[in-house]
C-alpha cells in the first residue's frame, strides 16, 4: 500500500505525525507511530522522528503492507450488490444495518458481510469502503476492491467528482429549490450531535421538491460535501425535519392540519425516511463516467402510498 501527501503552507511548522494522522485519516494515530517506527514513513524518502517539524512542499510517503483487518471476521450476510467488477463494487444497503464494527455493533455490519464476500477486502482500509450511510438510511454506496481504486475514489470524493441523490420524506413543503450553505460541527451540548455552527466545517446540500402531499414532501437531495449527518442538519435547520428522525426532530413533528390519522402513520415510522438513491463517479480503470440508480425501498414507499390517500 503506498500513500503520498505534499505539505502545504498550512502544515508548514508542525510534527509529521500531527499532519500524516490528519491526511491519512483511514489510519489511527497508532499506525501512525508505528510507520514512523519503522521507517515505513518518509519525508522527501528521508526517515524522520515523530517530531519531524514540515517545510513547504515536502513530500510525506508511506509504503507499507497493510496487513489483514484480523478484528474483524468475515460473516454470511446477504448484500444486494448492484454491480459489481474487478475494481468495485455497488451496494444497496438495507436500513438497519451498520456500516463499520464498532461499540455496540461488534458484528453483523457490512464490513463483516464484505469480508465474507471477497476475502481480499480484509488487506484494504474499511474493507475497501470510502463513504458511510448511516445505520437508518437505505441506498447506494460504492466499495473498492483493490489498492488503486481505493485511493481514486478517495481523490474523487476530495475532489467532489461523485454525485450522490438522496431522496427524503419531510415535515413542510418548500417553496422553491434550495441551496443549504451552512457550516456543520458537533453539537456544542449534546456531543453525540451534530449542528450548524458558525465554527463547522463547509456543508452544501442542494434540494428540490419531487412531490408534496398533505403537507409533507418527497425531496431529491444533493450533497456536495460530506459531512456527518449532513442531510439530516440541513433539512432539520432549513424546518423541514425528516420524517422518522428521532435524533433531529421529526419523530413527533406535524404538518400544520395533520388528521390524528396522520400522525399516527407519521409517529409509527420509526427511522428517517432517507435513501441514497442515484451515485455517479468516474470508474477507476475505464475512466468512464458510470452511474446507478436503486428504488425507494418498500417501507418508504408504502409511506408515499399512506400519505396520498
Amino acid at each position: 500500500m503506498s500513500l503520498n501527501y505534499s505539505v502545504l503552507d498550512s502544515d508548514e511548522g508542525l510534527r509529521v505525525d500531527l499532519v500524516a494522522a490528519k491526511q491519512f485519516s483511514d489510519y489511527s494515530r497508532g499506525h501512525i507511530q508505528k510507520w514512523i517506527k519503522n521507517g515505513d514513513l518518509l519525508v522527501n524518502n528521508q526517515e524522520v522522528k515523530t517530531k519531524h517539524s514540515l517545510q513547504l512542499n515536502d513530500v510525506i510517503s508511506v509504503d507499507f503492507w497493510e496487513e489483514p483487518q484480523l478484528g474483524d471476521q468475515p460473516e454470511t450476510i446477504p448484500l444486494d450488490i448492484i454491480f459489481e467488477d474487478e475494481e468495485i463494487m455497488i451496494i444497496n444497503k438495507s436500513v438497519g444495518m451498520v456500516v463499520h464494527p464498532g461499540s455496540g455493533n461488534p458484528d453483523g455490519t457490512l464490513v463483516n458481510a464484505l469480508l465474507a464476500h471477497e476475502e481480499s477486502l480484509g488487506f484494504l482500509p474499511r474493507a475497501g469502503i470510502v463513504h458511510r450511510l448511516d445505520k437508518d438510511t437505505s441506498g447506494l454506496m460504492v466499495v473498492a476492491k483493490k489498492e488503486a481504486a481505493y485511493l481514486n475514489l478517495i481523490e474523487q470524493l476530495k475532489e467532489r467528482s461523485v454525485k450522490r441523490t438522496y431522496m427524503a420524506i419531510v415535515v413542510g413543503v418548500p417553496i422553491s429549490n434550495k441551496i443549504i450553505n451552512e457550516p456543520i460541527g458537533r453539537h456544542p451540548k449534546i456531543r453525540t450531535k451534530q449542528a450548524v455552527v458558525k465554527n463547522g466545517k463547509e456543508a452544501i446540500t442542494r434540494v428540490s421538491l419531487s412531490e408534496s402531499f398533505q403537507g409533507y414532501s418527497l425531496l431529491r437531495v444533493n450533497l456536495e460535501t460530506g459531512r456527518t449527518h449532513q442531510i439530516r442538519v440541513h433539512l432539520s435547520h432549513a424546518g423541514y425535519p425528516i420524517v422518522g428522525d428521532s435524533v433531529y426532530g421529526a419523530r413527533k413533528q406535524f404538518a400544520p392540519g395533520s388528521t390524528e390519522g396522520l400522525k399516527n402513520i407519521i409517529s409509527s415510522f420509526t427511522r428517517q425516511a432517507l435513501h441514497a438513491s442515484e451515485l455517479e463517479l468516474i470508474h477507476p480503470s475505464s475512466e468512464k463516467l458510470v452511474s446507478f440508480e436503486a428504488d425507494l425501498p418498500e417501507d418508504m414507499s408504502t409511506l408515499i402510498g399512506q400519505l396520498k390517500d
